[in-house]
């Protein structure tokens, strides 16, 4: 088991209400970031994807930082995706990429 998935399972074992909003983000931002990785490599192969984390910025702002695996012109490429958003209001502030 992957270490993210691990810990996230551990959360909802010890605080289910947590741990549940924890996976609601992840799969929301996840998908922003899969959405934002198709756009910049149109036709490539997205080979591998992993949940890197979440990181706080300040009081309300975080970034979670997810990590593909882009096959481009027959070779591996890694690409990381940071989107930073707001715990308050749950909007999306930045995203960036990172080759």
């Amino acid at each position: 088991m992957k270490k993210p998935l691990l810990i996230i399972c551990l959360l909802s074992i010890l605080f289910p209400c947590l741990a549940n909003a924890t996976e609601v983000d992840y799969k929301k931002f996840g998908r922003i970031a899969s959405v934002v990785v198709k756009e910049d490599y149109p036709g490539q192969a997205v080979k591998d994807y992993h949940y890197l984390g979440r990181k706080q910025l300040t009081s309300e702002k975080v970034f979670d930082t997810f990590e593909f695996t882009v096959q481009e012109n027959n070779r591996d490429k890694r690409v990381l995706i940071i989107v930073v958003h707001d715990l308050a209001n749950e909007k999306t502030l930045n995203i960036t990429v990172h080759e």
